[in-house]
């Protein structure tokens, strides 16, 4: 089954946002559909991002799932910098629209 990461750069949280929760709000709508592999809040180039990487059986399902987690955290906070990918050997690329 093929392994595909969303990630974006949080900026300011809305408010009533509480910034612990932004992570595992994330994770569980992804949780619905697939299995999430990995999770992360890192700082990078001075922005937190945050990436999951999780299993789908298709692209299609992939998108579906990354969209959904970006609607997520966009409702959380201002995010930037938005991402969905597949890995295709030791890259990274792109899903296509």
């Amino acid at each position: 089954m093929p392994s595909y990461r969303v990630s974006a750069a949080v900026g300011l949280l809305q408010p009533g946002t509480d910034a612990a929760q932004v992570l595992p709000e994330a994770v569980a709508v992804a949780e619905q559909r697939v299995v999430v592999e990995a999770f992360d809040l890192a700082v990078v180039r001075g922005e937190a991002r945050v990436t999951l990487r999780f299993d789908a059986p298709d692209d299609q399902t992939a998108r579906q799932v990354g969209w959904g987690v970006l609607a997520r955290l966009d409702e959380l906070a201002d995010i930037s910098g938005r991402q969905v990918t597949r890995r295709w050997g030791a890259r990274w690329l792109p899903l296509r629209a």
